[in-house]
């Protein structure tokens, strides 16, 4: 799956960092733009922008303004910044389109979980793709893309690295995953475990690393 692209919209330099470091963390594309003009110049050039998150207060053109003339031709997704957190304000917000409403200061976590939420609700992300930590897996398409880069995985550590992500930072013992990956049917040896977790560290490159091994029980993966 490629990465999704978002338009990060803020004057100052370091919130826009801020933002973006978060956001590529979790495998998205980020553009950034210092004001409204410059924002509408880069969202009506690149046409594969899924979300953009706006700050109000800008010179040249501010958050209203540019949302107005975003929303003129696009219902693209829309998260609004601001310092204020009026009711008459997040009301206009919502009148003109925006989809949700964050003050500031807030945690980048939660804009990060605001930011997946409102995509799956548009669709953008498919509710069977989980992504943590730069590794995304999209089940119904049975790929993986670390970083946004497709990685080759044989099927069983596609169903083990699954497994992995969807019981983030549980302690995990060999035969729980052995009944959960290779199906209680499956009379063999639990070493066939420690021998696809050694092939999926070695694919998925540093990310190897979220796989903690626990001496004498099993795994656990903790990004």
């Amino acid at each position: 799956m490629e990465q999704l692209k978002i338009l990060v919209v803020d004057d100052e330099a370091r919130m826009r960092k801020l933002v973006k470091d978060f956001l590529s963390v979790k495998g998205f594309s980020v553009v950034e733009a210092s004001n409204g003009e410059e924002a509408v110049d880069i969202f009506f050039e690149q046409k594969d922008i899924v979300l953009i998150i706006l700050d109000v207060m800008m010179p040249k053109m501010d958050g209203w303004e540019t949302c107005k003339t975003i929303r003129k031709y696009s219902q693209v997704p829309i998260i609004m910044l601001t310092a204020r957190s009026e009711e008459r304000d997040e009301l206009q917000g919502f009148d003109l389109g925006v989809d949700e409403y964050i003050s500031k200061p807030f945690s980048p976590k939660i804009l990060v979980a605001r930011v997946d939420a409102i995509l799956r609700r548009s669709n953008a992300v498919p509710a069977d793709a989980v992504e943590i930590g730069g590794i995304c897996i999209d089940k119904a398409a049975h790929q993986v893309t670390i970083d946004g880069k497709d990685i080759e995985l044989s099927y069983k550590e596609f169903e083990l690295l699954a497994y992995f992500l969807e019981n983030q930072g549980i302690a995990l013992s060999r035969e729980k995953i052995l009944n959960n990956v290779w199906n209680y049917d499956y009379f063999g040896d639990a070493r066939t475990i420690d021998t696809h977790v050694k092939k999926l560290r070695n694919k998925i490159g540093d990310k190897g690393d979220y796989i903690k091994t626990i001496w004498g029980m099993g795994y656990k993966f903790e990004v």
